[in-house]
Formats: C-alpha cells, structure tokens, sequence
C-alpha cells in the first residue's frame, strides 16, 4: 500500500493537537476535514484511522519506535507497520527502524499492563483499585475499536421500516438481541450525516439504550432529565412516552439545549421542555416530577473505545471535580420528585466510585430506596460501559 505524503503529514499535525494541545480527538479530525474538503472518502478514513489508533495504543507504539510518547511522527510510523504500509524514504522519524520495530512490537507482550494497554500509569492503579481482577479484561475490551449502534426512533418508524429504509441506501443494519429498538452496522461502517438528519434513527450506544427504559416513565407522566445534554436519552424517554407527558430537559450549557431543539424537532417530538440547570429551576420542580434521570457527568471511561483521547486528557483531579458534582446532583435532584417517584442515576464509567460508592453515601440521607443497579460490563457486552442505579422516593405509592 503508498502512503500519500499529504495524508501522513496531516495525521501527524492532527495527532499533534490531542498530545501537545490536549485537543479532543473528534474535533480535531473535523477541523481537518474542513480544511480539505476535496478528499475523498478513503482519505478520510485513512487520516481517521490513523489518529483513532495511535490516540488509542500511544504507549504501546512509543515502545515499538523507541521514543517519547510526544514523537508523533514516530508513533504514526510505528502505526503505519502495523497497518501494512512500506514506510517510504521521505519518511523521516526518530527512533527504531523497521527491522527493530519488529522486535520491539514482539517484546511489547513482556512489558507491563500500563505499556501493553496503552494507559497512564495512575489510570491502571485506579482500574485495579476500583475493579480488581475485573480490570484487565475491561481495560482490554475498552482498547477495541467502537462499533456503531442505532436508535430506532419509534415515533418515525418501527424497527423494521428503519431496516428497510436503511437497506435501501446501502446499509445493512442487524438487530440487537434483547434491545428492541436497537441495530448495529458492520464492523467499520457508518451513516451519513443526511440521513441522521431525517430523525428516523439516532446514533446511540446499546449501553446507552439500556439506560432510559430503566425510568419506567409512561405516557402523561411528568419527567425531568436533569442533564440532558444534547438529547439522547431525552429523545429516547420521548419515544418511550409516545409523545405525550411532559419532559423538562436541563442543562448548564445552553449550545447543548439548542441541539437538542434541533433534534427533537428532527424526531417529531414535542413533549420536551428546554430550561438551564440552576437553582431556580429546581426550585420551580419542587416536588413536580414522577421520574428524574440523572446521566451525570463523569469520567466517561466506559467510552474509551470511542473516545481514546480521554486517557490523556484525563487527570486524577478530573474525577474528583466530577465527583463533587455527582454529589451534588445526587444531594439536589430528589427534591423534584413527587413522593413514591422514581429516580435513575447513571454514569458511562466503570469506576465503583463513580456508581455504586456514589449512591450509597447519598441514599439514606435524601430518603430513597434502592430499587435495582446495572453495570453495563465492556468485556461482557462488547458494548460502551455504563451503570445505572434505580431509586425511589421514601412513600410507596406508585
């Protein structure tokens, strides 16, 4: 296979801006694409591809090449070896040659987790303190790349009209065995961005699927997401309500409310309300909601298969600052509920410190009752890693 130079040249400068500006991953490679306009759906993914693995197996490949971890250049040769390209000779880098690189990818087995895994050392003592024995195989199915599952949105389409519909643009979608709405693409597949915006299927993790339904809200109910974010929970509680009820959907950041009025709008619901998270707004639900979720900002460490770049933008003092606001939302967010609501607090970490340690310091004080948990497991499920905690306010109505 050629390595086109241009490419190369701008997997490294977009390498670059996740390593030495701590840039997220996912906004690099758009501004890339934006600047060049005129390639092609292979150099895409050429460029994507790159960056994804060396984002994702940095350590590992500084070990391969013999150099820092910031030697770009370096790691994106040692990652082009492993794609099956013949480095050419304007191809400059420091470090080990082909033939040493070999050698050093076949010793890379012998080196300890942190190097063969590819994590900052802090990051594998948390895993093990937190998980135990469970954290090599989590650590190791979080290394793998993302596949790509889609919501059927209901108030469009059933599943199997959203199939179909999918078939006839060329993509062969497979439902998700015990998620109803759920498909999953091949392997390395994805949609085009104008078909998501016909609002007939939205790309969201089978994990992230598995959250929603856990509320138990039913149509007429009155809802609150607490941290709604863009939407995809909130859009899927639409769905589950068939449109009806009311939804309050809250958030800091106001660009994230607008998105999620573009997307609602998309979908065809129009049972959400927008307003900012604050303390007004909580005062105002006092008592009003029959369900709140709580998707609380975490570490998002069950997303590291797509989102690589958090181990290195990731610090210990990160999750402590997540933490106080999971406490936070765990000690604000009961007094919305009704008396015998239900509450589901979640996270896309894997951390028990983040989950179950979280909710167990809160509960007994804010007067709910552990109803059920799941920890959505990457190493079981081949899926994102989530956890969710279903509580329910003191009375026993339902």
């Amino acid at each position: 296979m050629i390595l086109h130079r241009i490419l190369a040249e701008a997997a490294v400068e977009v390498a670059d801006g996740v390593f030495a500006r701590r840039k997220v991953l996912d906004h690099e490679l758009g501004a890339a694409f934006a600047r060049h306009p005129k390639w092609g759906k292979r150099d895409r993914a050429f460029v994507a591809g790159t960056v994804f693995e060396v984002v994702r197996w940095r350590r590992a490949l500084a070990f391969i090449a013999d150099v820092a971890e910031g030697d770009t250049a370096a790691l994106c040769a040692a990652q082009w070896r492993r794609m099956g390209f013949e480095l050419p000779s304007w191809w400059r880098h420091e470090g080990a040659g082909d033939a040493e690189m070999a050698e050093r990818e076949t010793a890379l087995a012998g080196q300890g987790r942190a190097v063969r895994e590819s994590i900052p050392d802090w990051l594998d003592e948390w895993g093990v303190a937190g998980l135990g024995a469970r954290w090599e195989a989590e650590l190791t199915a979080l290394n793998r790349r993302a596949r790509v599952y889609l919501r059927v949105n209901t108030l469009r389409n059933s599943p199997c009209e959203a199939r179909a519909w999918l078939s006839g643009h060329g993509i062969e979608a497979t439902p998700v065995a015990g998620m109803p709405e759920a498909l999953e693409l091949p392997e390395g597949r994805v949609i085009p961005k104008g078909l998501l915006l016909e609002g007939r299927v939205e790309i969201q993790d089978a994990a992230s699927q598995r959250i929603a339904p856990l509320l138990g809200a039913r149509p007429d109910e009155i809802v609150v997401d607490a941290c709604a974010g863009a939407g995809g929970k909130t859009l899927h509680l639409a769905a589950l309500m068939a449109n009806r009820g009311l939804i309050h959907a809250l958030d800091v950041d106001p660009r994230r409310l607008r998105e999620l009025q573009r997307r609602s709008a998309a979908a065809g619901v129009t049972n959400i309300r927008v307003a900012p998270m604050n303390p007004v707004t909580l005062a105002a639900l006092a008592g009003q909601a029959d369900r709140v979720l709580v998707d609380a900002p975490c570490s998002g460490l069950g997303t590291l298969k797509r989102q690589p770049d958090l181990k290195w933008r990731l610090t210990p003092s990160d999750i402590g600052r997540v933490r106080r606001i999971q406490d936070e939302l765990l000690d604000s967010c009961p007094a919305m509920l009704r008396p015998g609501g239900v509450m589901v607090y979640a996270t896309c970490s894997i951390l028990p410190e983040e989950n179950h340690r979280a909710v167990e310091r809160v509960t007994a004080g804010a007067g709910l009752r552990w109803i059920e948990e799941e920890q959505i497991s990457p190493a079981e499920t081949g899926w994102d890693g989530f956890y969710a905690a279903v509580l329910r306010s003191g009375a026993e109505s339902q």
